[in-house]
């Protein structure tokens, strides 16, 4: 059974410049940087300015619980897929991430990227699913709460990164 979360996440960059980072392969080389199990696969900008993504992560079988551990072999590759459509005249920007680890669980991102008066609101509505018996509920719950610091972490370093490269 899957779970759902709900993230919101502030930055003080507006959605455009948000939006256009998200359209820089050296944002995706910064963003990657210091990770060596990841890798940028594509970077896909449409001439209507949708912005599409693949990246590559190998993770070791070292993060898993021991007994998952025991069950799954070799290393796991996490195929990670986010898109991006341009700002509407309301200036939202609607997106999605998905993230499959082959047969053993997947999660998908639909993200709203909205102007505010000091810059701009990242809300997404995630659900992660682990098809793990016995195991699989309180790995989704582990990997959800993971995704709720990890989102805004990568909103923080994306307004980071857009400052220091104006």
């Amino acid at each position: 059974m899957a779970r759902s979360f709900d993230i919101l996440a502030e930055s003080v960059a507006n959605v455009d410049q948000i939006h256009a980072a998200f359209g820089r392969e050296d944002y995706w080389l910064d963003r990657l940087a210091g990770d060596v199990s990841a890798s940028l696969d594509s970077l896909v900008v449409e001439t209507d300015g949708t912005v599409a993504v693949q990246l590559t992560q190998y993770l070791g079988r070292q993060l898993l619980p021991g007994a998952v551990a025991k069950l799954i072999p070799g290393d796991l590759k996490l195929l990670y897929r986010e898109a991006w459509r341009p700002p509407a005249d309301d200036g939202h920007v609607h997106g999605k991430a998905t993230v499959a680890v082959g047969e053993l669980g997947s999660s998908e991102a639909t993200n709203l990227l909205a102007p505010t008066a000091n810059g701009s609101q990242l809300r997404a509505a995630l659900t992660v699913q682990v098809k793990i018996p016995f195991v699989g509920g309180a790995l989704e719950k582990t990997i959800g709460a993971g995704l709720t610091q990890s989102i805004p972490s990568v909103l923080r370093f994306t307004t980071t990164w857009i400052a220091e490269h104006a």
